[in-house]
């Protein structure tokens, strides 16, 4: 799969991916937003990348990666996840690597996606879940034209007394 924009491009995923997947999927400080409890080990992540050729229809999911139009090393990944072929929805989500961020990347991603979602796959929705202690993933989310629907209160454990609240977004395709 490669999706171009201005600045960036969303390619499928390759084998030589699993070391920044190794890197991103076992950094605990950023556990709580994929709901990871526990390490990924290089075979599984392997093992994935073995069966990423598969389409959104059979994995109910699209992992893609981003990277800037002249290279193809990866700054971060988008995913589609919870797909719903009846219903016509997804979920989706975007990890920018740290040195990364800030450059536009997260949005130009977001907006590709989200034309590919609506354009190629017909979807007539998509949806996002930030928690309340990330306001700039709010900030982007809504500037790509997803709307607060919901907030889901307690809803992520922060540590083993505490609870964070969390944002449902919704995206309708009109």
């Amino acid at each position: 799969m490669f999706i171009k924009g201005d600045n960036i491009h969303l390619r499928a995923l390759e084998p030589e991916d699993v070391d920044v997947l190794y890197k991103w999927e076992n950094n605990r400080g950023i556990w709580h937003v994929s709901n990871t409890q526990t390490p990924f080990s290089r075979y599984v992540l392997e093992q994935f990348l073995v069966n990423a050729h598969e389409d959104i229809y059979t994995n109910k999911q699209l992992r893609l990666i981003i990277s800037p139009n002249e290279k193809e090393n990866a700054v971060g990944a988008i995913d589609l996840f919870d797909f719903d072929p009846y219903h016509l929805r997804a979920g989706i989500g975007i990890l920018i690597a740290e040195e990364y961020r800030n450059k536009g990347y997260a949005f130009e991603a977001l907006e590709l996606l989200k034309d590919y979602a609506f354009n190629n796959l017909l979807l007539k929705q998509l949806y996002a879940n930030v928690t309340v202690s990330a306001p700039s993933s709010l900030q982007l989310f809504e500037k790509c034209g997803f709307e607060k629907v919901g907030l889901k209160k307690s809803w992520n454990r922060v540590s083993a007394t505490e609870f964070g609240d969390e944002w449902l977004l919704q995206h309708i395709n009109k």
